[in-house]
């Protein structure tokens, strides 16, 4: 509501200052008043044609044409300098204000014709090789800019450029952990498209360009909190698919504690699951500042999905794995020793296996592999720990990583009982996911100050797996992805290093490769 706020209001010291300014220019005052027709007169004052002002109604493309034309007035009317450039990008309305009550600035008119007109000079005087007459025109020109002016420009379009662009359309990521192994590695650089799922405007408006959370070196978040945007997301190119990976901001990554390696929640601090290394202050991310993580989406809204041995089952159907799905097993032998040349040869992840006791992390196929090193190889699956899951509440006993659910995934529009049982498992989803206020008082359901039996969900929501199934915290560990969450499709790899270290060597087979393949 306050940047709504800020927005109009700067739209109406906008227009009063246009109201001001155009009959400098021999123009009608009451023209900067009246919506549409100001940006039309502010056009032809400037030299730009009459459907110019149109590109403003396209979203995102009208902040470049706002600004440009910004700097196009203020050049209009003489002010060259880089100060005058960059106040007219930050806050049109105050140096619009300037020209309009300063009695030294006058209109020297459209500075579009004037600069075409200069740059033709310039290319006539070349063809004619008169260097003198190039130098004195260069000399006394208004458009030429120092090499310092230059650079300075050319590298603040270029992080401009480069922030828009990761902002709005696509960004480059780097898999950090081995959760989705074998299918995307340690070290893959992935292209992720923004527009797929829908462009999400940012929520974040101030921010460090370039970063998404963190500053380095300082260790601190790289971004202001408020004020920040309401939620929205522009139409769709296509709907996600059951199974292809998916990027996010991580769902319970609004409370963490930020260490070297990681964040931690501060429910999984509270549940006994990690040590924190030392004391960290607890920090609050907005929605779009939480951590990305990527997985596979193996359930859509609606889906009851449940795992038996392994198996996935969506509405009592199996599920076909990916391709290089793993899991934990025990390798073990009497004589024969592991020949880890090969293991590595066939794409077996040793960084994050655990040889000495055993442990490795393997698709089927791997496992044939390791059995046919020496006939006295064992392979069994590893004995999973029990370990807190999703919803963490007496419904979940007896529930395993690998024996899981029922447990059916809202999506919009679904209305459900609220029972003692259930509310346990979509409280979260309920109050901060979707914005509720969300109470037990003496055996009742109290939401948003009233008793309900029955909630509606506003938003569809999904269920994310990691392919190294023994080796992921994905939704069994912390539950539903909320729509509001996604933040793109991966594209492709375009870069891949070995465990994540170019010392380590260049995965060259894995460039430009599908991020989408199984």
């Amino acid at each position: 509501m306050t940047v709504l706020l800020f927005l109009i209001i700067s739209y109406v010291l906008l227009s009063i200052s246009l109201f001001l300014l155009f009959p400098k220019a021999d123009k009608e005052a009451w023209k900067g008043l009246v919506p549409g027709l100001n940006f039309l007169t502010w056009a032809e004052i400037i030299g730009r044609p009459a459907w110019y002002p149109l590109l403003l109604l396209i979203p995102i493309v009208n902040l470049f044409i706002f600004c440009g034309m910004a700097v196009d007035m203020v050049r209009s009317f003489g002010q060259y300098k880089l100060v005058d450039s960059s106040l007219a990008v930050i806050y049109s309305p105050a140096i619009f204000f300037k020209l309009a009550k300063s009695p030294s600035i006058k209109y020297l008119g459209p500075t579009i014709v004037a600069e075409r007109e200069y740059h033709e000079k310039i290319r006539s005087l070349q063809n004619e090789k008169n260097q003198y007459k190039l130098k004195k025109l260069k000399a006394e020109s208004p458009y030429e800019k120092s090499q310092a002016r230059e650079w300075f420009e050319s590298i603040v379009f270029a992080v401009f450029a480069a922030g828009f662009i990761r902002m709005f359309l696509i960004e480059a990521f780097v898999i950090p952990t081995p959760s989705m192994e074998g299918s995307l590695l340690v070290g893959d650089y992935l292209f992720v498209s923004k527009v797929h799922y829908g462009m999400r405007t940012p929520q974040t408006v101030l921010q460090v360009p370039l970063l998404h959370n963190r500053l380095p070196i300082v260790n601190r978040e790289s971004y202001i909190e408020k004020p920040n945007l309401p939620y929205f997301r522009l139409p769709a190119l296509q709907t996600i698919e059951r199974g292809s990976p998916i990027v996010f901001n991580w769902p319970v990554g609004d409370s963490v504690y930020v260490a070297a390696d990681r964040a931690y929640t501060i429910g999984q601090i509270r549940r006994g699951e990690y040590t924190l290394p030392n004391k960290l202050p607890l920090t609050v991310r907005p929605v779009d500042k939480k951590d990305h993580y990527i997985k596979r989406a193996v359930g859509m809204p609606g889906d009851t999905l449940r795992i038996v041995d392994r198996v996935i089952y969506i509405n009592g159907e199996a599920q076909q794995e990916p391709q290089h799905v793993q899991f934990a097993y025990q390798v073990s032998s009497t004589n024969t020793r592991i020949n880890f040349k090969r293991l590595d040869e066939a794409g077996v992840n040793l960084a994050y296996c655990h040889p000495d006791m055993g442990l490795y992390y393997l698709t089927r196929d791997q496992v044939e592999l390791v059995k046919s090193l020496g006939p006295d190889i064992k392979v069994e699956p590893w004995p999973m720990t029990p370990r807190p899951l999703f919803p963490y509440f007496d419904v979940a006993k007896g529930w395993s990583v690998d024996n899981y659910g029922p447990i059916v995934i809202p999506s919009k529009g679904m209305t459900i009982q609220l029972t003692d049982e259930n509310i346990k498992t979509y409280w979260r989803a309920i109050q901060v996911y979707e914005g509720n206020d969300l109470r037990i008082e003496n055996d009742k359901v109290i939401l948003n100050g009233a008793a309900s039996e029955k909630y509606t969900f506003r938003q569809d929501y999904y269920w994310a797996m990691g392919d190294n199934r023994h080796n992921s915290e994905d939704s069994r560990a912390w539950g539903f992805v909320p729509f509001d969450h996604i933040v793109g499709k991966p594209l492709f790899i375009w870069f891949s290093t070995k465990n994540g270290s170019a010392g380590n060597g260049i995965n060259w087979n894995r460039i430009f490769k599908s991020a989408t393949a199984d």
